[in-house]
């Protein structure tokens, strides 16, 4: 029976034991990427919090083959991968590079837009959790306004995080979408959809953090939902240029009332230092990304 939203690959593919930190929004998420990818599936990761779940030779908690990479290379690297797959005549397998949001949107973004522009057969995700988690929490192109991180210690971050998705767009790839762990059926079911489509295909992952956002581990589903909820972090999809909500996203522009930012940045200690300025700034950048997107869905 062909996989889809109402039936999961029961095979586990992360064994019991890994080193990721209790609550970690990456552990849930990886463990549903690699049920909808499937065993012949190669991963490549940068230095990262994915490194940690992983292990160090010969131990590893997960039973797939993987790469590490330079920082800066994830999508150099995979595109090797891909083109040696191909010098083997093995179209059965599948290319992952997983990268956080500092190997994806500062050191990697060039490699990963190298391999874009050429339509590199991969897929291509970027977990995002908001900072520099591996290595204490410093503040990366992704932190979003009024944060708190090691390399802002006095005062909070004063811009927005990129507007990935857009910059994406900007390739005119296949495929790109929003995924959380907070809803793994949405996530398994648009891997499974990215794995049979060919070139790039970009996908971004919201991904909780308890030590790095100041919450209590057992709360990372619930920051998760709150995430998409609030529209801090919508759920879509484009396709061909073609774009729409899925999910708990679709159902909150149908009913066309959001809950307000506050009721998410509230539960985490990152923003202990948010003013109210910065609250409402970042309550009317949520506010227009929503709008636009909504919009754009309605077109």
């Amino acid at each position: 029976m062909q996989d889809n939203i109402f039936k999961v690959n029961e095979k586990e593919y992360i064994l019991p034991g890994s080193r990721a930190c209790q609550g970690c929004g990456l552990s849930i998420a990886y463990r549903f990427i690699l049920k909808a990818l499937r065993e012949n599936t190669i991963v490549s990761i940068p230095p990262s919090c994915l490194c940690v779940l992983h292990g160090l030779y010969p131990s590893t908690s997960v039973i797939v083959p993987a790469i590490n990479s330079a920082f800066a290379s994830n999508g150099a690297s995979a595109s090797g991968l891909v083109a040696a797959l191909k010098a083997l005549n093995r179209p059965d397998m599948t290319v992952l590079a997983l990268s956080g949001d500092g190997g994806t949107y500062d050191i990697g973004i060039q490699s990963l837009s190298g391999a874009a522009e050429r339509n590199t057969d991969f897929i291509f995700a970027c977990y995002d959790n908001e900072a520099y988690m591996n290595t204490g929490t410093q503040r990366s192109g992704s932190t979003p306004l009024g944060a708190v991180t090691t390399t802002t210690p006095v005062l909070t971050k004063q811009e927005h995080k990129k507007d990935f998705i857009r910059i994406m767009e900007a390739h005119n790839i296949p495929y790109i979408a929003t995924v959380s762990p907070a809803f793994p059926i949405d996530l398994y079911d648009k891997f499974v959809k990215a794995d049979r489509i060919k070139g790039t295909r970009y996908i971004h992952i919201d991904t909780p953090c308890p030590p790095g956002w100041g919450y209590p581990t057992k709360d990372t589903v619930k920051i998760g939902k709150m995430a998409v909820e609030t529209c801090m972090f919508p759920l879509l999809e484009i396709e061909d240029g073609k774009l729409r909500l899925t999910g708990r996203s679709k159902t909150l522009a149908e009913k066309g009332k959001k809950p307000p930012i506050i009721e998410y940045v509230e539960r985490q200690m990152r923003f202990r230092k948010m003013s109210i300025e910065q609250l409402n700034q970042l309550q009317a950048w949520v506010d227009r990304r929503w709008d636009d997107l909504v919009r754009r869905a309605g077109d």
